[in-house]
C-alpha cells in the first residue's frame, strides 16, 4: 500500500471514528465478542476497491488496539479481484474477528467499494461500446478531491485509460488559456517555447471550431481536443488531420454518453474523454451482513 493510499484510508476512518470510536459497538459488544460477516454485491457491475478491504480492517484494528489497550484482529478472505465482474449475490470477501472491528470499518469500506465500483462499472459500459474500434476511452480530472488516485484506478479496472493525473504532468491549453493568451496561435507559441526543444511534457490544446482546429494543426501539438463539436465537424477535423500527414492525436470531448459513443468513434478520433465516468457514476449497491 502506497503512502497516499494509506493516508486516504486513515483520513476516511478518522472522519467516521473520531476520537471516541464507534460508541454504539463499544456500548453493546465486548472486546472479545467475535463474529463473521460477508461483503457482497446486490447489483451487476465491475469491482474496484477490493485491494483496500484488508488495509481498512488492519487500520481499524490498530485504532481499537491503541484506544482499548487490547489487540483485536479482523481477518479477511478476499474472493474477488479489482476488475472482476459482479452479479447480484456475489460474495466479495469474508471478515472474521471482533464484532467491534467489523462494524467500525463497515461504512468506510462500503463507501469506498460502492463509489469505486460505480466508476468501474460506468467505465466498463462505455469501454464495451468501443469494442472493435481503435478509439480509446479516457477519464478527466473531474474526480472527488482527495480520491483521484483511487478513482483513476477504478477507471482502469473498468477498461478505460487515464488522461493526465494533474496540472503537473501535461500541458493542456483550455479555452480559458486561449482567451487570455489572445488566441490559439499565441497560446501554442508560448507553450512550445516554454517546453523548448524537448519532447515532453506533451502539449494538448482544446479547440471549439473547425477553424480553430486548422490553426492548431499547423503548429503540430501532440494532441488536439475537439470540444463539444458535432459529428460533422469532428469528421472534418479527422479528415484534415489525415490529409495533412501530421502526427497529431485527436480527442473528442464534451457531452459524451453511451448513446453518442459509437457515432463519435466512427469518425476515427484517437480518444474520447468523459468526465461523467467519474463525476456522475452511480454507486454500485454493495453491502455487509453479519452471518
Amino acid at each position: 500500500m502506497t503512502d497516499d493510499i494509506a493516508g486516504i484510508l486513515k483520513n476516511a476512518l478518522a472522519e467516521d471514528l473520531g476520537e471516541a470510536g464507534d460508541i454504539t459497538s463499544l456500548a453493546i459488544f465486548d472486546a472479545d465478542d467475535c463474529g463473521e460477516a460477508i461483503i457482497r454485491s446486490k447489483q451487476s457491475g465491475v469491482l474496484s476497491g477490493a485491494s483496500l478491504i484488508a488495509p481498512v480492517f488492519e487500520l481499524v484494528d490498530s485504532y481499537l488496539s491503541a484506544a482499548a489497550a487490547t489487540e483485536p484482529s479482523a481477518k479477511t478472505e478476499i474472493y474477488c479481484r479489482d476488475g472482476d465482474k459482479l452479479e447480484p449475490g456475489t460474495v466479495i470477501c469474508r471478515v472474521r474477528g471482533p464484532v467491534r472491528s467489523i462494524l467500525s470499518g463497515e461504512r468506510t469500506i462500503l463507501n469506498l467499494l460502492q463509489r469505486l465500483s460505480g466508476i468501474a462499472t460506468a467505465t466498463f459500459r462505455m469501454a464495451e461500446a468501443l469494442k472493435g474500434v481503435d478509439t480509446r476511452l479516457l477519464d478527466t480530472r473531474k474526480t472527488t478531491p482527495g480520491l483521484r488516485s483511487l478513482e483513476k484506478a477504478a477507471v482502469r479496472h473498468g477498461g478505460g485509460e487515464n488522461h493526465r493525473f494533474g496540472l503537473y504532468d501535461m500541458i493542456l491549453i483550455k479555452d480559458t488559456h486561449v482567451k487570455r493568451a489572445g488566441g490559439i496561435k499565441p497560446a501554442l507559441e508560448k507553450a512550445l517555447a516554454w517546453r523548448g526543444g524537448k519532447d515532453t511534457p506533451h502539449i494538448e490544446i482544446e479547440v471549439q471550431s473547425v477553424e480553430e482546429f486548422c490553426e492548431a494543426l499547423l503548429m503540430e501539438p501532440n494532441r488536439i481536443m475537439l470540444d463539444n463539436m458535432s459529428i460533422g465537424e469532428i469528421e472534418l477535423c479527422v479528415d484534415g488531420r489525415n490529409a495533412s500527414g501530421k502526427n497529431v492525436l485527436l480527442e473528442a470531448s464534451g457531452g459524451i454518453s453511451l448513446a453518442t459513443l459509437p457515432a463519435i468513434a466512427a469518425t476515427g478520433v484517437d480518444f474520447i474523454s468523459s468526465g461523467a465516468i467519474t463525476h456522475s457514476a452511480p454507486a454500485l449497491d454493495i453491502h455487509l451482513v453479519m452471518v
